[in-house]
């Protein structure tokens, strides 16, 4: 147990209580500085290790570090979970092009202990990931100064309790400024009745550059290749509906195992063995070169997200020339705004089976396929899709 909460026990203190159930909501110990010559931008999020670093937190990073760029400012990583390997980060900005101008700095401020101290610039703006780092930055800086990059309905995280409570007052709240990944998901607030994000906020669509997402060279194998975004932590995913749908389409023989592969790609994926004592391969943990040179090679993707955001991983493999199937949900009715290549069902055994169905016939036909990628209407380009929100924070 952390230093910070040794003397806790069941009968601690309504506040003790209270603090130990929300820690990651701990405030930022920072002390003020009055000078910022540079300016400084910083990003809060629990980690940026290779576990952390797929979709949300890279594009985290690399919102900050454009504007940071283009504000002429410093760039900071301030860490709350786990301290940060420099690497992961470097390992970002260059795959993408980006060039600081400043050294960045790394900072560890973990929720559990009270012996660190930041300091804090009167100027400076913070970029927040979630709605506990946002809480806990909004506890110690002004609110003006946070941008919330909300990339997920994160009430959806939770069932009805308090975490889904204060979850929903914060993403209320009219003191600070949002970001938010994707129309879609901008309009799903607004329908909500969450108008202070509307008011607040904007939102940008996501880019692929066409030098990082692209189709490989086929391997030697005659057989396809089928991945499954398999996260059971993230139960968002849907984890076990989708060994479910995919025991489902072997027994059909709408995968036929001796023309396809299936690879389950995530975290914390348990051994699975489907029909006729059929075992998948793994990839976990993958970086993000790993993971989208690995995209690139794939002919189909079986992806689940229980809630409005399409997710990243439909979107990597349509814009790497795959074909994604993933399911509706709210307004997320139809994603061929993206890509023909992208396949919607309900979520329910019959109309999932039928999508899977429809997503391998439709692999197997390279014109239609071929000119369904050559039609996508990704963006690709990160300084061209995040421009509007750079407008937004002008340098002081």
């Amino acid at each position: 147990m952390p230093e910070k909460w040794a003397d806790l026990n069941s009968e601690g203190s309504a506040t003790k209580l209270t603090a130990y159930r929300f820690e990651k909501c701990t405030p930022l110990r920072i002390y003020s500085l009055p000078f910022d010559t540079p300016s400084r931008l910083s990003i809060v999020t629990d980690s940026i290790n290779n576990g952390s670093l797929y979709g949300g937190i890279g594009t985290a990073i690399i919102m900050g570090a454009l504007l940071a760029e283009a504000r002429h400012s410093r760039l900071r990583i301030v860490t709350r979970s786990e301290r940060v390997q420099p690497r992961n980060l470097e390992h970002i900005l260059t795959i993408y092009g980006i060039n600081l101008s400043h050294e960045v700095e790394f900072v560890f401020a973990p929720f559990y202990n009270l012996k660190y101290e930041i300091d804090v610039f009167k100027d400076e703006l913070f970029v927040t990931t979630s709605w506990w780092t946002t809480a806990a930055t909004m506890a110690s800086v002004r609110h003006d100064a946070i941008i919330y990059l909300l990339q997920e309905d994160e009430r959806m995280f939770y069932p009805h309790g308090d975490d889904h409570l204060r979850c929903e007052q914060l993403l209320r709240s009219q003191t600070i400024r949002f970001v938010v990944n994707t129309r879609l998901l901008f309009e799903h607030f607004a329908a909500d009745g969450l108008t202070n994000i509307t008011q607040r906020g904007i939102w940008f669509e996501p880019a692929f550059p066409r030098e990082i997402f692209y189709r490989h060279d086929r391997s030697n194998s005659q057989k396809r290749t089928l991945i499954f975004y398999a996260r059971p932590d993230n139960l968002r995913n849907l984890f076990y509906f989708g060994i479910g749908l995919l025991e489902a389409a072997i027994k059909r023989d709408i995968i036929d195992l001796e023309k396809w592969d299936i690879l389950l790609i995530g975290s914390q994926i348990p051994n699975v063995t489907f029909e006729n004592n059929y075992t998948p391969e793994k990839r976990e943990n993958l970086s993000w070169a790993e993971y989208a040179k690995l995209i690139g090679k794939v002919d189909l993707g079986l992806c689940l997200m229980y809630t409005p955001h399409p997710s990243y991983p439909p979107l990597d493999l349509a814009a790497s020339g795959a074909i994604a199937v993933t399911n509706r949900f709210g307004n997320k009715q139809d994603l061929s705004n993206y890509s023909a290549n992208i396949i919607c069902g309900d979520l329910n055994l019959a109309s999932m089976t039928a999508a899977l169905a429809e997503g391998i016939s439709l692999s197997a036909d390279t014109v239609e396929r071929t000119a369904n990628h050559r039609s996508t209407r990704l963006g690709s380009d990160w300084r061209l899709a995040f421009s509007e929100v750079i407008e937004c924070f002008p340098k002081a």
